[in-house]
């Protein structure tokens, strides 16, 4: 399923855009004009990986600094120590798309038991 994330002009490069679907997800922007989507919450502990700081294909957890590569979501940087699900992005007519990931997402255990109907 592709979902419409924004137009490209709207994203300026070194920024990020939520997508709130469930879980939600990350579209970077990076300051050499690539485009990447990785899952929004940081494996370590809920936290926005939009709300990060973006240093080349890399993104920085706002929370505790773990870093994930936006280009294959491997960690760089613990506390974290599971990969965010990366997603294809396509860029079309100026438009960003983003295929989500069929595979299962790294949550961390607070995130995954709310998901799943559980307590918070």
């Amino acid at each position: 399923m592709m979902i419409p994330a924004c137009r490209l002009a709207d994203l300026p490069r070194g920024e990020a855009l939520r997508l709130d679907i469930d879980p939600p997800v990350s579209v970077f922007h990076t300051d050499d004009g690539e485009v990447f989507a990785i899952d929004d919450t940081c494996t370590h502990q809920d936290a926005s990986l939009a709300d990060g700081w973006l240093e080349g294909c890399e993104v920085e957890c706002p929370l505790h600094a773990s870093k994930f590569d936006l280009r294959t979501g491997a960690v760089d940087a613990p506390p974290a120590k599971l990969p965010v699900r990366t997603h294809e992005v396509v860029v079309e007519d100026g438009m960003i798309f983003v295929k989500v990931s069929t595979e299962a997402p790294n949550l961390p255990p607070c995130v995954a038991s709310r998901l799943a109907g559980g307590p918070a």
